[in-house]
């Protein structure tokens, strides 16, 4: 049966994969088992087993799978970083996560997320990462304590390059964060609390929010309008206000969402704030030229999805447990969960449907004449 279902297993990677493992030069260094396939079921082992490095290079030396020590799997688990990427890459195209953009055009999304070592006692960590899409590839990672200096979420924690184009959530929404991407002539897509962030009119007036937003009449119909914010020495930081009505149905959960929040912290609801609720509102200073307001709206949405995604594979993969090894380790760590993750999602998928025989067909090689 363990051998079946490797099979099943195996017919659900990518076709390339062992090709994957040769480019990345996965087995580089291994004196004897040279084999792609036991070194990832050994590496499934820690990863979707959830079992201690010790114990993995245990079951693996009785399994005759691998034969090394649990300091050696953590190396062998740092080398494969690059595969277990390139493997989660080609799922997602799998999944058909692409975009209709130039080959040489990328967007970085940012995001944050906690994750908790286990016990009551068990540390609390942040993650800061950067993925760029439409490759997916995840190009920045740091682990930040939760509280004090330096550990907030910021577009401060991620370098820029000149000409990267970025997206990030509502609490990146800060003034000096976006400060920060244009003083290193990066370009900012965030979504923005119109009571959290000033930002004023081409004449230098605080935005007129209640005026402007009116002007959006219908559900799905994305407007802009020229604003700037002031960064820390009251320079100008340019840019657009875009925003998009939300449909009448997602209208009713924002402020069922609000009134229950204020109800049980005995808070009373302003207008304005029930009347922000109806919108998305963001703040870019992507180029007017290159990306209409539809296109910015658009791009914002991508960045949920992908949002979306990360919350579902922290279920699927229990991301709840970062090792406290090298940041190399952790990068390879995170990969590897979302291998699992990809994997999982794909084998459900593959039992639900019609196919009686719960598998995909292995392709076999048939032969031809030469004349």
């Amino acid at each position: 049966m363990v051998d079946t279902d490797w099979q099943v297993l195996t017919s659900l990677l990518p076709e390339d994969w062992r090709e994957q493992a040769a480019q990345t030069n996965v087995l580089k260094g291994l004196r004897k088992d040279k084999s792609e396939e036991d070194l990832l079921r050994t590496l499934l082992i820690h990863l979707a087993g959830g079992y201690s490095l010790r114990e993995t290079a245990l079951r693996a030396r009785q399994a005759q799978l691998a034969d090394m020590s649990d300091v050696a799997l953590l190396k062998r688990l740092r080398k494969s970083k690059d595969w277990l990427a390139a493997m989660c890459v080609s799922m997602f195209q799998d999944r058909g996560v692409s975009l209709g953009v130039p080959r040489d055009f990328e967007i970085r999304l940012f995001d944050g997320t906690d994750v908790k070592e286990p016990g009551k006692t068990g540390s609390l960590w942040r993650v800061h990462y950067s993925v760029r899409v439409p490759s997916l590839r995840c190009d920045f990672f740091k682990i930040t304590a939760v509280n004090g200096e330096g550990s907030g979420e910021s577009l401060k924690q991620f370098p820029v390059q000149p000409g990267d184009h970025i997206i990030a959530d509502r609490g990146y929404g800060t003034a000096s964060g976006i400060e920060h991407v244009a003083q290193c002539k990066g370009f900012v897509l965030v979504r923005v609390s119109p009571h959290n962030l000033v930002i004023r009119d081409a004449s230098g007036s605080p935005m007129q929010w209640k005026e402007r937003l009116a002007e959006i009449r219908e559900s799905g119909c994305a407007h802009s309008w020229p604003a700037w914010i002031a960064g820390s020495r009251q320079n100008r930081i340019a840019g657009r206000v875009c925003a998009v009505r939300k449909t009448d149905e997602a209208i009713r959960l924002a402020h069922k969402r609000l009134k229950r929040r204020a109800s049980k912290n005995s808070q009373q609801l302003r207008p304005e704030t029930l009347r922000h609720a109806e919108y998305v509102i963001v703040f870019t200073t992507f180029s007017k030229s290159r990306f209409t307001a539809a296109e910015v709206m658009n791009w914002y949405r991508l960045r949920w999805q992908i949002e979306l995604v990360f919350k579902r594979f922290k279920q699927i993969a229990q991301l709840g447990h970062l090792p406290k090894y090298d940041d190399e380790s952790a990068k390879a760590w995170l990969y590897g969960k979302l291998f699992v993750a990809l994997l999982t999602e794909k084998l459900i998928e593959c039992a639900r449907s019609i196919s009686p025989w719960g598998c995909i067909l292995v392709r076999e090689a048939h032969s031809e004449s030469v004349a």
